[in-house]
């Protein structure tokens, strides 16, 4: 990942000059107001939902997750066919074009999917060990064969960190198609991209469902402080804006050029812990954190009735979610003997916060209060959003409150990330654990649902116990656009379907 270089002032000012100018020179074109920039447009290279949600409608996928975010659909792939062993996985490829006009092959899908797999840059890797081999048969014919059977390797096609790309424009420069991919498979292409500022899309004529795409173009526009977001968008200086702090939604519901949309998520918001930093190895150490948390308090305090404490990874709503997951009660003076049995009182700790995202820095103030009074010192490290990813994955913190949202229906891909994955430092926590590492790689190959759903139950209850990170609270997405918007569609997977947007 490469840092961004602009601080967030210089940020919000260039942006609130320049937004009003695009939307004069096209009126087509929906300018969605967001936090961070992107970092990359590889997609085997990053995580965040902030590339994700750019991903799903520049590359397509072989599978799709529907608008309802319940069930899987065609994507490129028109049909498909599973052997009686199911290790052999036959895909029909639907006769479509890349955004250069070149045919979308058998080919560039095999070429994706052992990308992914075996790319040292891939932060996926591990979630697709499970393919033995990938090959064309023929130009529209895909054939996978898997090392073991896979309950979830269809929902993982679905991933859009998974998108099928041109081998031909990939192999071409690796580094110089993640600043700029020169074809794309998607409803939309990359104009642009002014780091700092911007994402220029524009839509794609060779796409397979063309006629279904009514806008000219996206823009996607960094403004990484919430409110000059909110006021952008009130203004009329931005059609649509993410991320609506929980503060501000009655006051837009009451705006009558303004929809407020509350779309059910997989959000989970959490207390990422650097397992690898001094005191925090210990687990005693770490319940102590979670003791000293008042997650009550927090929901009430910063998500204004919107929000509800969870109790595991794996958020509620989605499958195999363990609903009698262990809760530990707000206990600070527990919380203060732990501390001491575990030879740590007086414990100071970094908090890294993402500056100018209004509800991590009522978040970060809150906990630094709640800690204090279990006699932890709790430091606010403030940093510019375009830096603190690059800390975390650098471990360069004791704490971070992050969030995560689900982009399969499987829990696999989730669970492998934070808990049994190698990859990707178990989403930067550095948490080790064999036992789990073990079971969430048996979980899953594990056929039978009802056996299979006992183990995430496991999994969940042993992430608990060993305080991964700390559960805080699950969320909606909550977004807003000017009237005239219409279809703003995200599915619990946090996926736009821009494809169906139209700017009246």
């Amino acid at each position: 990942m490469k840092n961004k270089w602009m601080k967030i002032g210089l940020v919000t000012v260039m942006t609130s000059l320049s937004l009003g100018a695009s939307l004069a020179e096209a009126a087509g074109v929906l300018t969605i107001g967001r936090r961070e920039d992107s970092t990359t447009f590889d997609p085997i290279k990053t995580a965040q939902n902030v590339d994700n949600w750019v991903f799903s409608n520049v590359f397509d996928v072989l599978i799709r997750v529907d608008k309802t975010g319940t069930k899987l659909e065609p994507g490129l792939a028109e049909s498909w066919t599973i052997s009686d062993d199911g290790l052999t996985y036959t895909f029909k490829i639907r006769d479509a074009k890349f955004s250069d006009g070149s045919p979308i092959t058998a080919e560039d899908a095999a070429f994706s999917l052992l990308r992914i797999r075996d790319n040292e840059g891939s932060l996926w890797s591990d979630s697709y060990k499970v393919v033995d081999t990938a090959e064309a048969a023929d130009d529209r014919t895909l054939v996978v064969k898997l090392k073991t059977p896979s309950a979830p390797f269809l929902s993982a096609l679905a991933l859009p960190n998974v998108s099928i790309l041109s081998k031909k424009a990939v192999e071409a420069g690796e580094d110089a198609f993640g600043e700029l991919p020169t074809a794309s498979s998607g409803a939309f292409v990359v104009k642009e991209w002014r780091r700092g500022d911007r994402v220029i899309l524009e839509k794609n004529p060779n796409f397979w469902q063309a006629d279904r795409v009514s806008l000219d173009g996206v823009e996607w526009i960094s403004v990484p402080d919430d409110n000059t977001r909110m006021l952008n968008v009130q203004a009329g200086e931005l059609d649509a804006a993410i991320f609506v702090p929980f503060s501000r939604v009655e006051e837009l519901k009451k705006d009558s050029n303004l929809t407020v949309h509350l779309d059910t998520s997989t959000r989970e918001d959490h207390l990422l812990i650097n397992h690898e930093h001094g005191a925090l190895a210990k687990k005693e150490v770490r319940e102590a954190l979670d003791l000293a948390i008042d997650k009550k308090a927090v929901v009430d305090a910063v998500t204004f009735g919107f929000g509800e404490v969870a109790n595991s990874y794996i958020p509620k709503g989605a499958l195999y979610h363990f609903a009698d997951n262990m809760q530990r009660p707000y206990d600070p003076d527990k919380a203060k003997a732990l501390l001491e049995q575990a030879g740590a009182s007086g414990l100071t700790l970094s908090y890294l916060v993402n500056a100018g995202n209004e509800v991590d820095e009522q978040i970060a103030v809150l906990l630094q209060q709640q800690l204090l009074k279990a006699g932890i010192t709790v430091n606010l490290q403030k940093m510019d959003p375009s830096q603190t990813w690059d800390m975390l994955v650098a471990g360069d913190y004791d704490l971070s409150v992050m969030y995560w949202t689900n982009d399969i229906l499987d829990p696999d891909q989730k669970t492998t990330f934070v808990l049994g994955h190698d990859s990707n430092l178990n989403y930067m926590t550095r948490y080790k654990n064999e036992k789990v590492k073990d079971l969430v790689a048996a979980a899953r190959i594990e056929m039978d649902p009802v056996k299979r759903e006992a183990m995430y139950v496991d999994i969940q209850k042993m992430a608990k116990d060993d305080v991964h990170w700390v559960d805080l609270y699950y969320s909606p997405y909550i977004n807003v656009t000017r009237k005239g918007i219409e279809n703003f569609d995200q599915n619990p997977l946090g996926r736009f379907f821009l494809e169906d947007t139209v700017k009246n």
